[in-house]
């Protein structure tokens, strides 16, 4: 049976492959994969069942899309905006589309493992990479396109050039790429992305001094909306909660599920609870310390343990239960407690008695008639 695997390439990209040899692939090994068109040099990220996990939690597999010069726009991996491509070629200069992936059954396979001379020769190509944005980056200024270029990113064997950028509208850049494969003699391919899936790219340090999140062991990334910083109590102002991006934090969605959870135990902030003192508002919560904050009426605060706070609360209800007297029978509605004077069939019911002698008085304080 293959080994399925994750293969990660540079700037957090992957793809998942299939090994079909005897001898397993272990974590970090490097490997040569098949693309689109040619070969590209990664290394393992996950192996197994977790890599199963992943490509079933990715959703980037999609149906091969009909030939044309530029795609629509369409998600990023991960992504919060639209990401576009268009990829053209050394040979006409005109747009076409990539080839299906080898394999059996649709699946891409590792071609097999790499070398040191593998290795040393990536390196290479990385070490130019940089280089090849800044002319990118001089060419798109001739050209008078207002966009950003990220990162470019060359295949193993030089049969590809990715270039990222990012743009506030969408970039009609088809001139721009024949002026680039003209100049690089290999296919372009420039794709559009958001400013999350940038930060990913290049990676950075976040405002709590660690790697950032999207960018180290986030798999995924998914939408967030100003009601998960509502959840957990923070500040709404966005200078506050946002990353290096402009967008809201990563970490505020993938803490919110422990918030969400945490609070269940708490009685909520504004509520009145009966306890030994009487009735107390509840001011504010630590979940991490489990300590609730009550304002009597009194005007005195105090903290209070959630475990003490509970107990107190049950012990102060079943007090009160216990001193409040049982129902008498009165009470109970039994036969006994009916009014005694009920209307019967053969007593007149007051409500009809009262019209009529209303209308009898209203009858004798007319005028007599006049003569």
């Amino acid at each position: 049976m293959p080994q399925f695997v994750e293969v990660r390439f540079k700037g957090n990209r992957r793809d998942f492959y299939e090994w079909h040899d005897s001898e397993p692939l272990r974590e970090r090994e490097p490997v040569i994969v098949e693309t689109e068109r040619g070969v590209d040099l990664g290394r393992v990220g996950a192996i197994g069942q977790v890599a199963q996990t992943k490509c079933d939690r990715c959703g980037g597999c999609a149906p091969a899309e009909p030939t044309r010069a530029a795609r629509p726009a369409e998600h990023a991996e991960g992504g919060d905006e639209a990401s576009g491509a268009l990829v053209a070629s050394a040979d006409d200069g005109n747009g076409a589309a990539p080839s299906p992936p080898a394999g059996s059954g649709g699946a891409r396979r590792v071609v097999r493992r790499a070398s040191v001379a593998d290795v040393r020769a990536a390196e290479e190509l990385r070490h130019g990479e940089e280089d090849v944005r800044r002319r990118i980056r001089e060419r798109a200024v001739a050209h008078n396109l207002v966009m950003k270029v990220s990162d470019a990113e060359w295949q193993w064997d030089r049969k590809k050039l990715t270039v990222y950028f990012t743009a506030e509208k969408r970039v009609d850049f088809r001139n721009l790429v024949r002026d680039l494969a003209s100049q690089f003699r290999t296919r372009i391919e420039l794709r559009q992305i958001g400013v999350r899936d940038e930060a990913v790219r290049l990676d950075g340090i976040g405002r709590c001094g660690r790697r950032l999140c999207s960018a180290s062991f986030l798999t995924e990334i998914r939408p967030i909306g100003l009601q998960i910083a509502k959840d957990q109590h923070l500040s709404l102002n966005p200078a506050q909660i946002s990353g290096p991006c402009g967008r809201l934090l990563c970490c505020l969605r993938f803490e919110h599920e422990f918030y969400v959870q945490a609070r269940k135990r708490f009685p909520k902030e504004g509520k009145i609870v009966q306890t030994a003192r009487g009735p107390e508002k509840v001011l504010s919560l630590d979940i991490f310390r489990e300590l609730v904050a009550l304002r009597g009426e009194d005007g005195t605060t105090r903290s209070v343990p959630l475990a003490e706070l509970r107990d107190e609360v049950e012990r102060t209800a079943q007090a009160a239960a216990a001193a409040t007297p049982p129902p008498s029978q009165g009470d109970a509605g039994t036969p006994s407690a009916a009014p005694a004077t009920s209307p019967t069939p053969s007593q007149p019911v007051a409500a009809t008695a009262t019209p009529r002698r209303r209308r009898r008085r209203r009858g004798r304080r007319r005028p007599p008639p006049s003569p």
